[in-house]
């Protein structure tokens, strides 16, 4: 996708290397800066190209051209909700059951390739950039940058809140602050283990009943599993998680929920605040 964004010159930055302006002004990373620079005609002064050692001027108009994105992924069919899109960003709920990218176990079946579709159904195109993926058994929010600025500019600055129901019962709110490892490199099983990256997950018990807990959680850190781990290394495993324990006999997945999405915008910086409620599953059983 083709996108044009412009920049009135403030005038802390007169005078100032456009190089500056990028990277303290709007924020971007020096990855990205350096890929305008390879672009001719990415950087515009007043309609007139511009390199990143030119200076600027206040109250100039600085354009910036970004390359237009190619999809990787093959376009197919797939259910999934839109919650936002603009040119910058597209906000999804992503149903259980859905991988996010093709792996040689899911080729054409995941969210990669359904956005593809959808974007292609619109005339539009761009790579698969997620801030944060979801395990395929984990529904919620999921944002997608549409452009190699926007996943640049989201990197690091989303938060998450995400509800879970645990076998066992919790009151009150709690840390669990474990490392983890992968025991077995060719496997993606994880556990906690001595030596393992560190992890952190922040929980408040929501309510409990027939023998399950709703949690909400938070992360401090965004290792893969580290939900499940962390709960199934207390011995109270997420209900569904056969991987690490947990029993299937009331719901089929691991009942896991990305509830509540919180960012500043790539592009105007505002702050969103995106929500997906529970799905039918999930419903059913918390208590």
């Amino acid at each position: 996708m083709n996108r044009t964004l412009t920049y009135t010159v403030p005038e802390e930055f007169d005078g100032e290397k456009v190089n500056n302006y990028l990277r303290g002004g709007i924020g971007l990373s020096y990855r990205m800066v350096r890929s305008l620079k390879q672009i001719r005609g990415s950087m515009l002064l007043d309609g007139e190209s511009v390199r990143t050692i030119d200076r600027l001027r206040a109250g100039a108009v600085l354009t910036l051209n970004l390359p237009q994105d190619k999809s990787t992924a093959e376009p197919q069919p797939a259910e999934f909700e839109v919650i936002y899109e603009d040119e910058d960003i597209l906000v999804i709920n992503k149903p259980a059951g859905l991988a996010m990218h093709p792996t040689h176990n899911h080729q054409g079946d995941t969210l990669a390739n359904a956005v593809a579709y959808y974007l292609t159904q619109k005339g539009k195109d761009a790579v698969f950039r997620v801030a944060g993926r979801l395990d395929k058994g984990t529904s919620g929010l999921v944002v997608c940058a549409l452009h190699k600025m926007a996943a640049s500019k989201l990197n690091g600055s989303y938060d998450k809140t995400y509800i879970a129901i645990v076998e066992g019962k919790y009151e009150n709110s709690g840390t669990i602050d474990a490392p983890i490892i992968r025991p077995d490199p060719m496997k993606t099983l994880r556990a906690v283990g001595e030596g393992g990256e560190e992890a952190v997950t922040h929980w408040t018990a929501l309510g409990h009943r027939d023998g399950l807990t709703t949690m909400e959680i938070t992360l401090e850190t965004g290792r893969t599993h580290q939900i499940r781990v962390h709960f199934a290394s207390q011995g109270t495993p997420l209900a569904g998680d056969e991987m690490y324990g947990g029993h299937t006999d009331k719901i089929s997945r691991h009942a896991l929920h990305c509830a509540k999405l919180e960012m500043p915008h790539p592009v105007t910086g505002e702050r969103m605040i995106f929500t997906a409620p529970l799905p039918e599953d999930m419903k059913k059983i918390r208590s």
